[in-house]
């Protein structure tokens, strides 16, 4: 299927499951930001919508609901996406100051959250798609991966759940830690960090003197003309 029956099933399918207020918050927020995200961003970058919610209930830090544009469930990580227009984030100071604390707060609660400038959206996406193909490489590549980008096929699953690790780390990955999390051992890991050091996703970071690698930095995509 296109995306405009990919879309309308997994839209239909949401309504379906939703009722209640969680239902309104859906029929009234998937507009046309929101729509216009998913048809210029995400199909591009995703080729499909698994994982994906819109209009997703969240609580605060005072235990109340809002729902957030979209988010993106993938294993145990969260991915929140907010589509921002000027015209009613900008004006309002205090829904502005409060839309990021409850951006800060979701992050708090270890959930990413990506901000979109919607005039951005509208007038030139290709930036976007550049900048969260680099944010979301790694996740991208492990999931679905009949319908992920050629490229994964480069990468074992070791390899992408390496990457993963090293996002959720600020980017950098320490072997001990990454072997306890993935239940593997530790030169297994190291093993696989070299792979990835070879292929240009990881760089190796020497401590002291000796310049002994103790630790792995995760450097994103390295673009190709075909995927930009």
């Amino acid at each position: 299927m296109g995306y405009e029956a990919e879309h309308d099933e997994w839209l239909n399918d949401h309504l379906k499951r939703r009722k209640g207020e969680r239902l309104d918050a859906l029929k009234r927020g998937h507009g046309y930001g929101n729509r216009l995200f998913v048809e210029r961003v995400w199909w591009p970058l995703a080729g499909h919508f698994d994982g994906l919610h819109p209009e997703y209930e969240v609580r605060d830090w005072r235990g109340r609901s809002y729902y957030v544009d979209l988010l993106w469930e993938i294993g145990g990580s969260r991915i929140a996406i907010e589509i921002m227009d000027y015209g009613s984030h900008g004006t309002d100071r205090t829904k502005y100051r409060m839309d990021l604390n409850r951006g800060l707060f979701l992050q708090s609660q270890d959930c990413t959250v990506l901000y979109v400038s919607l005039d951005q959206l509208k007038e030139d996406a290709s930036f976007l798609q550049t900048t969260l193909r680099a944010i979301l490489f790694p996740y991208l590549f492990a999931w679905q991966p009949a319908k992920a980008l050629p490229e994964q096929r480069m990468y074992s699953k070791i390899e992408r759940d390496l990457m993963r690790a090293a996002i959720r780390h600020d980017r950098v990955l320490r072997p001990y830690v990454a072997a306890r999390e993935l239940e593997l051992h530790t030169t297994t890991v190291i093993k696989y960090c070299k792979l990835l050091v070879d292929k240009g996703r990881l760089r190796s970071l020497g401590k002291g003197i000796s310049g002994r690698v103790t630790s792995y930095e995760y450097i994103g995509v390295i673009q190709h003309p075909d995927l930009v």
